[in-house]
């Protein structure tokens, strides 16, 4: 077997996939994302980032995420194969009411 070449979250591209290997973070903040779905083994996918370049929006269990450098640097991923669109959630738009 090759050796698995390790990278961090943050240096994915929108449109890439990877493989989440491991949490390098605070035991609470760690704690949050596994919660969310954030698990060793489970597949992420950059969507889409902010026009300034932070943050970035993952899928991940289903879910949309987004996320800032300064937590992805420390996120250890494996490259995953590309994705294709149907991979990709749809993306949804959220009302709220607002009271005034």
């Amino acid at each position: 077997m090759g050796d698995v070449k390790l990278t961090v979250l943050s240096e994915m591209q929108v449109g890439e996939a990877g493989i989440l290997e491991s949490l390098d973070l605070p035991a609470n903040v760690q704690n949050h994302l596994m919660h969310m779905g954030f698990v060793p083994e489970t597949r992420v996918v950059a969507l889409h980032r902010a026009p300034a370049g932070d943050p970035t929006v993952y899928a991940v269990d289903g879910l949309e995420i987004a996320l800032r450098k300064e937590t992805t640097r420390h996120i250890h991923i494996r490259k995953a194969p590309e994705c294709n669109d149907a991979e990709i959630p749809e993306q949804k738009t959220v009302s709220r009411k607002v009271r005034s």
